[in-house]
Formats: C-alpha cells, structure tokens, sequence
C-alpha cells in the first residue's frame, strides 16, 4: 500500500510559477509510474501530466503542455509538477497518484493511488 502526500499548493497570481510536491511512503516508489490530476468546482477531475518509473518518459495534458513538467526523484521517494505562466482556468485541486504500469496513462481510473490533494488558486 502506498500513501501519497502533496504539498506545495497556494494563492499565486497569474503568470506566476508554483512547484508542488508529492511524498511517498508504504512502498517501493520506483515501481510505480506517477501522474498529476486536477479538479476544478464543479468538474470532473482530469489528467495534467505523468512521469514514468525512470524518468525517461513524460506525458501532458494539452492545456498544460510546455508550462508544467513533472519529474521525480526515486532516492527521497517524491514526484514533482512544476507549474509556470500559471493561468487563472489552472485553478483546481491538484492529486497526485500512482500506478504499477503506463497504459492508458491519462485515464484516472487505472490509477491505484491516490493523495488528498492540494489547492491552488491563481487570481488575475
């Protein structure tokens, strides 16, 4: 079983740039592919972005793709979503989740770990 914490989330204004953090413990965090979701009021929660066991392989959301990176660092057993040029639409609640293998890597249904998520709020 593993737990996932977030951190890292706040009140920015737009263009600004946030980094959030995503803390495993419970388990060998190298074996799992990790990927950011997000969700707005009244929304359903959508994929942003992914990073691979290795970190040789990422993947985002086109509404995100070229302002946000995520990456990992398997030694501290953490996941990172470095956000910039941030937009007020990027407000939401922001999960991080885990999962054994990159299939159908932006369909939150085959994630099998989740955190309980961070805010982030960008005004104008």
């Amino acid at each position: 079983q593993v737990q996932l914490v977030e951190s890292g989330g706040g009140l920015v204004e737009a263009g600004d740039s946030l980094r959030l953090s995503c803390a495993a413990s419970g388990g060998t965090f190298s074996n799992y592919v990790m990927g950011w979701f997000r969700q707005a009021p009244g929304k359903e929660r959508q994929f942003v972005g992914a990073v691979s066991r290795d970190s040789d392989t990422t993947y985002y959301a086109d509404s995100v793709k070229g302002r946000f990176t995520a990456s990992r660092d398997n030694a501290r057993s953490a996941g990172y979503l470095q956000m910039t040029s941030l937009k007020p639409e990027d407000t939401a609640i922001y999960y991080c989740a885990a999962k054994r293998y990159w299939g159908t890597i932006d369909s939150l249904v085959r994630y099998e770990f989740w955190g309980q998520g961070t805010q982030v709020t960008v005004s104008l």
